[in-house]
């Protein structure tokens, strides 16, 4: 599991350390990829790993659930394989003693797909949580009351409840220990470029993107958020921080 597509291409197809260089022609392996990547990088790298290796299998298998999943064995993994691929059985068993699901998502760079629009949506349910919050808190409506409130209504949504960006409303999430751990600013700002980028490519009328993308640029450039939890758009924001005991 790797930050970027750079950082796949050079493991798989750097031409002096690259795990291509190990495979022979007649190489039996599976390869799975929890990176979170553009889909024209994991379809190169499957493509050349099938050309060097072609009874090797490459999939694409991102993963969704945070630290907090990861910690808890609880995260999902998106495959990038049909419900008949014959490696499937495998494939769910491995994946499944570290997470809870494992959702095969139609085919090759179809994991991907499924998760930057997992990371799109949920970025931008961040940035709405953010401003409700918000907003109600100024209006003087306690924020755990305020969260139960939508807990209970049509707004219930898992950022709110598990992730919520205002400091001690969740315990355990990164905003209530100083934005500190979790999924940080940057890595949303990087899925949701790769989103805006797949939903133009798709042909995708995404109204939301670029104003979303926007948010999480400029968070990660700012002093008091950058390299913290995304959940930090809050802050960004103007989030009523100091209203929280």
């Amino acid at each position: 599991m790797l930050p970027e597509g750079s950082h796949v291409k050079s493991v798989y197809l750097d031409p002096h350390d690259g795990i291509i260089n190990s495979l022979e022609p007649t190489s039996t392996k599976i390869f799975i990829d929890c990176s979170t990547i553009d889909t024209a990088t994991s379809l190169h790298v499957k493509s050349e790993v099938a050309n060097t290796a072609p009874q090797s299998f490459f999939y694409d298998c991102p993963v969704s659930g945070g630290v907090l999943g990861a910690v808890a064995g609880n995260i999902s993994f998106f495959m990038g394989c049909s419900s008949d691929d014959p490696n499937l059985p495998r494939l769910t068993g491995l994946l499944q003693t570290m997470g809870s699901k494992a959702i095969p998502c139609g085919g090759p760079s179809l994991g991907l797909a499924a998760k930057l629009s997992n990371n799109y949506l949920s970025g931008i349910i961040t940035i709405a949580t953010s401003e409700a919050m918000d907003m109600g808190m100024r209006a003087g409506i306690d924020p755990t009351t305020l969260a139960s409130v939508f807990a209970s209504g049509t707004a219930q949504n898992k950022i709110c409840d598990v992730f919520n960006p205002v400091p001690n409303v969740c315990p355990q999430a990164p905003p209530s220990k100083g934005y500190r751990g979790g999924f940080r600013v940057e890595l949303m700002r990087k899925d949701m470029g790769l989103a805006v980028d797949m939903a133009r490519r798709v042909g995708a009328k995404n109204v939301l993107g670029v104003c979303g993308l926007g948010v999480y640029t400029a968070a990660s450039a700012a002093e008091d958020c950058k390299g913290l939890d995304s959940r930090v758009v809050y802050r960004y924001l103007g989030g009523a921080e100091n209203m929280v005991d």
